[in-house]
């Protein structure tokens, strides 16, 4: 093997290897609250922080209440400072076991999901 097809077929090798990286989906990395916290006061804001940046046209946070109620954010923005976080304000929570549902789109076109309960004591 000449060094040219060596080269050709160490690229081709390192570029494999190296693939799911590029591929990799985004992730939650935390939350405010955090996933399972209880919390008091009722918090003013849900902020969900991803490893990768989002786009909020494509983004959604929903808070569902122990009654299985929809508690719809009245605003949901991305934080300006950080374009990996995504921020919904929320109306007055009452005591009581809510569930955070969330979808959003990375900038890279993957779409992603998931939830997490917290209380409000």
């Amino acid at each position: 093997m000449n060094i040219k097809n060596l080269l050709v077929a160490t690229a081709a090798a390192i570029s494999t290897l190296s693939a799911p990286a590029a591929f990799a989906h985004a992730k939650l990395e935390a939350s405010t609250p955090q996933a399972n916290s209880a919390v008091s006061p009722a918090p003013a804001q849900v902020r969900l922080q991803f490893n990768e940046p989002l786009e909020l046209p494509f983004s959604k946070i929903k808070l569902v209440d122990e009654k299985g109620t929809v508690v719809e954010p009245s605003k949901i923005a991305s934080d300006p400072a950080n374009a990996k976080a995504l921020i919904a304000t929320t109306p007055g929570l009452h005591a009581g076991a809510y569930r955070v549902q969330w979808s959003t789109v990375t900038r890279d076109g993957h779409k992603v999901k998931g939830e997490f309960n917290f209380l409000v004591k």
